[in-house]
């Protein structure tokens, strides 16, 4: 069954649901900026607006717009940028 997920006083929510390939959660972000942890890798694709992110390690913001997809790794804490409502796909491996 599905699982719903609220984050940042409710600025990000998502659904978590099984894939055939593993966990996954499709879900929205407000306009902010977040910072998010992961316990494992996580691939998230941008499915309608634009996410800038700022991975561990780096000092520049990378953009990612409807169809790319970013890798994150496990164990980290990253930053991501929404200038307007943006939803994402997030598969977990």
């Amino acid at each position: 069954m599905f699982k719903t997920n609220e984050y940042f006083d409710g600025n990000v929510k998502s659904i978590a649901f099984e894939m055939p390939e593993g966990p996954a959660t499709i879900g929205i972000m407000a306009s902010g900026e977040y910072n998010f942890g992961t316990s494992s890798v996580e691939y998230m694709t941008v499915t309608s607006g634009e996410l800038l992110v700022m991975q561990p390690g780096e000092t520049e913001w990378k953009s990612y717009k409807p169809f790319d997809t970013f890798v994150v790794a496990k164990g980290v804490t990253f930053k991501v940028k929404a200038e307007t409502d943006t939803t994402y796909l997030c598969l977990y491996r």
